[in-house]
């Protein structure tokens, strides 16, 4: 798999420095263009520091805080999937439908996940 244009040729922190900002460019891209993203980062920032403030030790809080940064990161790749999705195949079509409900159900389990997590942590 050959790296962006970009990063051809770059070694060490000009390449990582790069990296980086692909990675802001793709969270802005998710803070502009989706509407879940955003009110899941909303969610993040009530429940981080409930985390913090709630887990008791470093693995209840590493715990509470990775189960919530799981919702963010599985729903940038479902909006991945949905963007690729929709730009191979713009018309209806049974395996766009089917990549579309796949990403949206890792979504959901992610929130499941979450949920079951802090019931296990915060229920003592």
């Amino acid at each position: 798999m050959n790296p962006p244009q970009e990063l051809k040729g770059k070694k060490g922190l000009r390449r990582l420095w790069n990296a980086l900002g692909y990675s802001c460019d793709g969270i802005k891209a998710a803070w502009q263009n989706e509407a879940a993203f955003r009110q899941e980062i909303l969610l993040a920032a009530l429940a981080l520091p409930l985390a913090l403030y709630f887990g008791q030790s470093g693995g209840e809080r590493a715990l509470l805080i990775g189960s919530v940064m799981l919702i963010l990161m599985v729903e940038i790749l479902n909006s991945a999937i949905e963007a690729i999705v929709d730009k191979a195949s713009p018309e209806k079509h049974e395996l766009a439908k089917r990549a579309k409900d796949m990403g949206s159900a890792a979504v959901l389990l992610s929130l499941v996940n979450a949920a079951a997590v802090w019931v296990c942590v915060l229920w003592r």
